[in-house]
């Protein structure tokens, strides 16, 4: 009986490494983990190089998710401030009343917020710049009502929060790592806050100026304002409405030339990338 027990042992310790042999070749895997087990250095360094090199490409498509996810959520706000822009232009395109002024100070507002989300800052600057428009939104709006010059200075704070925005708004188009249809929204955004900004401009030499604004005593209004300033923007130039003082003319112009750069730059830019990059995803 001893004598069968040992004959036993000595066959399953046979069995046992040819068992573990025929593993080893059925799985190339298990075959570089055993040479790096049995001490071979360079079998062992290429399993280690394979691991590593794994683990940077996990990483890299982490890093690649985390920044397509961040990129849909700026997305969503890019597209929610043209709509928002949008809907203040046709607002000022279709009323003429006084507390226009008021509504104009409060939309501003909110595309500054908008914008301060958008902005590369840490969130204590991010909170800080919310404050700071909202503190002195309030206070054009207390003081639009009082007169004209203070009307004034109401709309020079409308275009200096507009022009914030839109420097932000293409600072973050230019540091994102792809050309999306999100980001052109966006582009989109800041030249619709062009427009509006040199309106605003326009409503505050009236407002503070005295005179007339327009040649020929043509109206001047939020409207009228609006209307000017897109079709410089835009160099159609229908010549219906004219600056008469030598500052509407001299804006005017620095509008025209900027439309023309943003067109010829920035927008034909990102629309040729987005095209590229749609074709070599295909």
């Amino acid at each position: 009986m001893v004598h069968s027990m040992l004959l036993a042992d000595e066959a399953m310790a046979t069995e046992t490494p040819t068992r573990s042999r025929a593993a080893t070749r059925a799985d190339p895997r298990s075959r570089w983990l055993a040479a790096a087990g049995s001490g071979c250095p360079c079998r062992g360094y290429r399993v280690t190089n394979a691991a590593v090199r794994g683990e940077r490409i996990n990483g890299r498509r982490e890093e690649h998710a985390s920044q397509a996810v961040g990129q849909q959520g700026e997305g969503s706000r890019f597209g929610l401030l043209l709509v928002l822009l949008v809907a203040s232009y046709l607002l000022s395109a279709f009323t003429t009343s006084r507390w226009i002024v008021a509504v104009q100070v409060v939309v501003a507002a909110a595309v500054a917020i908008l914008g301060a989300r958008n902005a590369t800052v840490s969130p204590r600057e991010a909170r800080l710049l919310v404050m700071a428009v909202l503190v002195g939104s309030a206070v054009m709006l207390a003081i639009a009502p009082i007169s004209e010059p203070a009307r004034g200075v109401a709309s020079l704070w409308v275009a200096l929060i507009l022009l914030f925005t839109a420097v932000v708004i293409v600072h973050r188009i230019l540091v994102m790592p792809t050309v999306t249809l999100d980001s052109i929204y966006g582009a989109v955004s800041a030249y619709l806050l062009l427009g509006l900004m040199f309106a605003a401009i326009f409503a505050a030499i009236d407002h503070l100026g005295g005179g007339h604004f327009f040649a020929n005593s043509q109206p001047a209004n939020p409207e009228t304002f609006q209307y000017f300033s897109f079709t410089t923007l835009t160099t159609l130039g229908y010549g219906d409405f004219t600056a008469a003082g030598a500052g509407g003319r001299a804006v005017a112009i620095l509008e025209a030339l900027t439309g023309q750069i943003f067109l010829a730059t920035l927008i034909a830019r990102l629309v040729s990338a987005f095209r590229g990059s749609s074709e070599r995803q295909r």
